[in-house]
């Protein structure tokens, strides 16, 4: 949108903007609503119907753009980002990347290097109107101390523009090794993270599951962990962090990414894992352009295939079941996805074109949520990820049409945002470019 009037101070109405009701706090809404927005000093005033009548002051006509909050990008990996010119995955595969991430790490991951590349990030996502990042810090010892240190500085610098969370992430060795993972635990605790880790296929993923389960519940912290991020149907680590869960009776938030396995198990295993991650009020977070790109990769020898499966989990069956669901980013140009921008508008884009969730086209802007006010609440965000008044900033973009295949239909055609602030940014106006 352009010619846009600066929205920090004075007073303005952006006029026949259409809000999706999922963008209001409607759960469960695939309505689009045409609306005025009466905008105060950077603060939503008001939100009324849209009426011929003229409104007094100064205006904005949206020919009917769409109006959506800024984002929440819940699963990412700022940490890693970025490394992929100088450390790429040398056949696409899950291993590949793993190796080459853990080779890059121990060789060039000083506090300067991660900071350099963590805040380039946040400047993209910025860019691209999020509001709110959780990251996963690769902690293994000693790269916890470098890592959660900078955390903290970051977190500090970018408050007021984007607010940040942080979770651990080791390998399922450091889960079971009561020492290790206490040591990670209380980096966490005294730089209020979350604790995470992760597991797919692994001999003693009941015990670690529960050994971090028992750990959060100990030092008072939330979870999320990558799970059974595989094709290999003998990964059962979602079900046995549900079992953890509801054995130990641990009450704190819980939250796992991936679950790739799902696709390739059977009926019965599926139906039991799903009834247990809602009973134990697991939230499913699926990311889906990483899942595209790493899963079903057979790349080993020089030989390549085309891939079978998409790699993603069950998520609409997850919603359909009563679980908060959740897409996002994941890695950026790095060597588990070369690609990426941190760019939310386009992970909304591609989640709907993987995961199916344009259908039904009267219910699929409620998917919307995915990205805004249901990971912001799992989360605990300050940021609630809903157009209201009083809260929300705002920022902008352009696309084609207001129909719940308008974004993913075609790219925004102008994707900036307007710089008017902390709270006048947290919200995106998608406006027309087409009649």
């Amino acid at each position: 949108m352009h010619g846009t009037p600066a929205l920090s101070t004075g007073s303005v109405t952006l006029r026949n903007a259409r809000v999706p009701g999922a963008a209001l706090g409607r759960v469960g809404s695939g309505a689009v609503e045409t609306v005025d927005i009466a905008i105060v000093d950077g603060r939503i005033a008001a939100i009324r119907p849209a009426g011929p009548a003229p409104v007094a002051g100064p205006s904005h006509d949206l020919d009917q753009g769409l109006v959506l909050p800024c984002l929440v990008d819940i699963h990412t990996h700022l940490d890693k980002g970025h490394i992929w010119p100088r450390k790429a995955n040398p056949d696409g595969t899950w291993l590949g990347a793993l190796l080459a991430v853990q080779s890059d790490r121990e060789r060039r991951w000083a506090a300067e290097d991660v900071e350099r590349r963590f805040d380039f990030a946040l400047r993209c996502a910025y860019a691209h109107g999020t509001a709110a990042i959780r990251t996963h810090l690769d902690s293994a010892p000693p790269q916890h101390e470098i890592s959660w240190a900078l955390f903290e500085t970051m977190r500090e610098r970018w408050a007021g523009r984007i607010e940040l969370q942080a979770v651990s992430i080791v390998g399922p060795d450091t889960l079971v090794s009561p020492a290790e993972l206490d040591a990670v635990a209380r980096q966490v605790k005294a730089s209020g993270g979350l604790l995470g880790g992760s597991v797919a296929v692994f001999e003693r993923s009941k015990e670690a599951m529960l050994a971090v389960v028992e750990k959060a519940g100990e030092l008072g912290l939330d979870l999320d962990l990558h799970t059974d991020e595989t094709g290999d149907p003998a990964a059962h680590a979602l079900l046995h962090l549900a079992e953890a869960v509801l054995e130990t009776g641990f009450t704190g938030k819980v939250m796992a990414g991936h679950c790739c396995v799902l696709t390739v198990q059977d009926e019965r295993t599926v139906r039991a894992t799903i009834d247990k991650v809602v009973e134990a009020g697991i939230a499913i977070v699926s990311l889906p352009m990483c899942n595209l790109y790493l899963q079903d990769r057979q790349g080993h020898g020089g030989t390549v295939r085309t891939p079978i499966r998409r790699g993603v989990t069950l998520l609409n069956e997850f919603k359909a079941a009563g679980a908060v669901v959740a897409i996002a980013s994941d890695n950026t140009r790095d060597p588990f996805y070369a690609y990426g921008d941190l760019d939310g508008v386009e992970v909304f884009r591609e989640g709907a074109r993987i995961l199916h969730f344009d259908h039904p086209q009267d219910a699929a802007w409620d998917w919307l949520r995915a990205l805004t006010s249901a990971p912001a609440a799992h989360a605990g965000l300050a940021y609630r990820a809903v157009i209201a008044v009083a809260p929300p900033p705002i920022s902008s973009c352009s696309a084609p049409g207001t129909g719940p295949n308008s974004i993913p239909a075609r790219r925004p055609t102008a994707s900036s945002c307007v710089p008017a602030g902390r709270s006048t940014r947290r919200c995106r106006t998608i406006a027309n470019s087409t009649t």
